[in-house]
């Protein structure tokens, strides 16, 4: 049996990259894992990937910037399953890379709506869930561009510093509980998001995703105590 065996995990973001490896890491270690994306086909791809480890997955297509599609995922996850123990908020957008006078308002809106407002509706429709499981675990992907802000990423890295300050926030209110929520930076991974942002780069020259999958996993385990911090990959 696996670590995770009989948890319940919800991951976003998972056709490809990042959330497809941490799925894919999850089920591996016994946890059933909830996947979402935009694209079906994507997802598919991470649940035959899935099963080939023995795994399980149920697939749920949705787009983040549909509240009333994340509003209904905790009560549905609860009439499924009657639990859910860890989620993976690993979903993100890059937007356009461009000064920030000229950041257009549907690209800011874009850019807001999918790293920060839909970590606020999944706060407040998965959290409930998160703090009666037993051990409930959070982990937001963020970035090291919050910390180091750069020309051309304004909408980027000011989007993701006020999805970390929400996710610290949480975790500050739920300090007294059994629930763990953290923040993971992942460093330079072999993205499709960051072949967006360069371009130029030789994807071999980047560790792939399944370099940090094991990582954020590992803050899903039981043992794990942090609370409230930024994990940088390692």
């Amino acid at each position: 049996m696996g670590s995770l065996e009989g948890l319940v995990a919800l991951v976003t973001g998972a056709s490809r990259g990042i959330g497809a490896a941490v799925a894919i890491e999850l089920a591996r270690r016994g946890a059933h894992v909830v996947i979402t994306a935009r694209t079906q086909g994507g997802l598919e791809a991470t649940d035959d990937a899935i099963r080939a480890t023995g795994g399980k997955a149920t697939l749920v297509p949705m787009d983040l910037l549909d509240g009333e599609q994340l509003d209904a995922i905790g009560p549905s996850l609860h009439a499924r399953f009657g639990r859910l123990d860890i989620l993976i908020s690993n979903a993100g957008a890059l937007g356009t890379l461009t000064p920030v006078p000229h950041i257009l308002p549907k690209d800011w809106a874009m850019v807001l709506g999918v790293n920060v407002t839909a970590n606020w509706h999944l706060i407040r429709s998965a959290g409930p869930l998160l703090q009666a499981a037993p051990a409930g675990r959070a982990v937001f992907v963020t970035t090291g561009r919050v910390q180091r802000p750069k020309a051309y990423w304004g909408a980027y890295g000011a989007t993701k510093a006020a999805m970390e300050h929400l996710a610290i926030t949480w975790a500050d209110e739920t300090r007294t509980s059994r629930m763990r929520v953290n923040l993971f930076d992942p460093g330079i991974v072999r993205t499709a998001m960051r072949a967006q942002a360069m371009p130029g780069e030789d994807p071999n020259s980047v560790p792939p995703p399944s370099h940090v999958a094991p990582q954020i996993v590992d803050l899903c385990e039981g043992s794990e105590a942090r609370h409230g911090e930024i994990i940088h990959a390692t």
